[in-house]
């Protein structure tokens, strides 16, 4: 029953998080999954990858709709659009191949938002995007219970555990976050020296 509970807990915490992208979900799979490693039950470990994988669809689901119905309105007062020109690239890598770009969206931290923003104003069809992110969640779970594994089978406590694969998401979200910024801020100043 406790068991339940807790892939009840992490279903809402992902579902969550996958419209408020302030959540960290990767991390909520990777702990849950630590913890689920010490139960020494391989199916809790299951449970815990279809639980996150269902949740993120779920979440993806909501925000798409959310983003075809209210357009880009609704995604400049929810925050969502903040950088109009990567926008751009994104709508035009969807354009010429949508499935492998969903697929490889929901892995880099930071890069499903644009995808679904794109996917949305471009107006992907429904059958497009329910079919090609239900592999992409299955996979983004997948990998972040992979790290909660290992972090979970290096330590011998299930906290120590979940405290590793919890700052193990965080240290690679910040450091792929700080790339990011860091070739953003080159090619803007291209121009200016050209």
């Amino acid at each position: 029953m406790a068991v339940l509970g807790a892939l009840a807990w992490l279903f809402v915490v992902v579902a969550f998080g996958a419209v408020v992208p302030i959540v960290p979900t990767g991390a909520a799979v990777s702990g849950a999954a630590a913890l689920a490693f010490h139960e020494h039950r391989p199916v809790t470990i299951v449970l815990v990858i279809a639980a996150g994988a269902a949740a993120a669809y779920v979440g993806d689901l909501a925000m798409y709709a959310l983003c075809r119905l209210g357009g880009e309105k609704l995604a400049r007062r929810m925050r969502w659009l903040r950088d109009e020109e990567h926008l751009a690239s994104v709508k035009e890598r969807l354009h010429r191949s949508q499935i492998p770009v969903l697929l490889v969206s929901r892995l880099i931290p930071g890069g499903r938002v644009p995808v679904l923003l794109a996917a949305a104003f471009l107006g992907m069809a429904w059958r497009t995007f329910v079919v090609a992110n239900a592999p992409a969640c299955a996979l983004w779970s997948s990998v972040y219970a992979a790290i909660g594994v290992a972090g979970g089978s290096i330590f011998p406590e299930p906290w120590e555990g979940v405290v590793a694969a919890v700052a193990l998401i965080l240290i690679i979200n910040q450091t792929i976050s700080w790339i990011n910024k860091r070739r953003e801020a080159r090619q803007a100043a291209l121009p200016e020296s050209s």
